[in-house]
């Protein structure tokens, strides 16, 4: 069986480290908590599961404070994680089981990340990382800020999940980190430009976030799934603007790249379905119930624009059609992912009123 010890870096987690600790300790043969400036409760709470409670100077850069935790590190691998994450009972479970199952060969594991979450608890941003390495290998994190872990060799696709319970609102952090090292005269990689211009999005910054998505575009350089991701926040952040015929430029630049995803099907359902070109909408609507995603989970992934959204929007075309029983098929599909949405239990009382499928109660239209 191998041994694992656990790696985090926290500052001012009081709210969220227990919950992440108490989630995972039975999995794990050690905890090593990295503390960059803690002011509040944390290390009085991490002290309950550990000892090894280090603290390392903050200067504003991520990978340095992951890699001095990792040189604390004495077990065969290392687990990371960040303080506001859990693994679940089942995950816990599949943990404490690969410990026993893991050839001692293999390099590093991934696991899924869900990182955000709709209304209803299902997954909205889910991807792959590697989660747990080879202490002996001495894999590096690299970059400042939105920080990578550099890996190679045999790498074991495992199903674990690890859950992302964020509690903290947004700070402006990471986009004050970039702005100074801009001021410093460091020189951005095409990985940065593309941080940089995600960071400078959410703050609403969005003609400068333009500017950074294109400059990272045009080295290059990119990994695919990043460019693809380029040409969507590129595709929102001109929505924002109003200009919907950059918008629809965006979304059509992610071809160059790969095949349709099903985000860009649904943008472009979207587009026909507010023009009334029913038609032409149920057709990217359709094909985003069965265009590929990321190849192997490594890119960013948001299941709804393949599972209840097209569902639910050719439920809105086809009633606009006058093809009832389609629509009613297509929101059935729609509530199969959904079945306490509001919107769709409406459709579903209206289209058997349309065709006789309940008591008769009339019902509202289709908006």
């Amino acid at each position: 069986m191998i041994t694992i010890s656990l790696c985090l870096i926290v500052k001012n987690e009081e709210d969220t480290i227990r919950a992440c600790l108490s989630s995972v300790a039975r999995a794990v043969d050690e905890i090593i908590i990295v503390d960059t400036g803690s002011t509040d409760q944390t290390k009085q709470v991490v002290s309950a599961y550990t000892d090894r409670i280090y603290d390392f100077k903050w200067i504003d850069d991520f990978s340095a404070a992951r890699n001095f935790a990792f040189r604390q590190a004495t077990k065969e691998y290392i687990l990371w994680l960040d303080a506001d994450d859990i693994l679940k009972e089942e995950d816990c479970n599949k943990l404490i089981a690969l410990k026993e199952t893991l050839d001692p060969s293999v390099d590093s594991v991934t696991m899924f990340y869900n990182y955000a979450f709709d209304e209803y608890g299902n997954p909205i941003s889910r991807f792959k990382r590697n989660r747990l390495v080879k202490r002996e290998n001495y894999f590096r994190w690299i970059g400042a800020i939105h920080e990578y872990l550099e890996v190679s060799g045999t790498i074991f696709e495992s199903d674990i999940t690890v859950t992302h319970c964020r509690i903290h609102h947004k700070s402006d952090r990471n986009l004050k980190i970039f702005q100074n090292r801009l001021m410093r005269g460091v020189q951005f990689t095409p990985r940065d430009l593309y941080y940089y211009a995600n960071e400078l999005m959410d703050h609403r910054k969005y003609a400068k976030a333009i500017q950074y998505y294109n400059k990272f575009l045009a080295t290059g350089k990119c990994w695919v799934e990043d460019a693809i991701s380029s040409c969507s926040k590129l595709s929102d952040c001109y929505q924002y603007l109003g200009n919907r015929e950059m918008e629809l430029d965006s979304v059509f630049r992610s071809f160059r790249y790969d095949s349709p995803r099903p985000e860009f099907c649904c943008r472009l359902g979207y587009y026909f379905l507010t023009r009334q070109q029913y038609e032409s909408a149920v057709f990217w609507y359709t094909l985003a119930t069965t265009a590929p995603g990321p190849a192997h989970n490594w890119g960013f992934a948001n299941p709804s624009f393949s599972t209840w959204l097209p569902h639910l929007q050719l439920c809105v075309c086809y009633d606009h059609l006058g093809d009832y029983e389609a629509a009613y098929r297509h929101n059935e599909l729609a509530r199969g992912y959904r079945p306490q949405d509001p919107s769709i239990l409406h459709n579903k009382k209206y289209l058997e009123s349309v065709l006789h499928l309940a008591t008769g109660d009339e019902s509202a239209p289709i908006a």
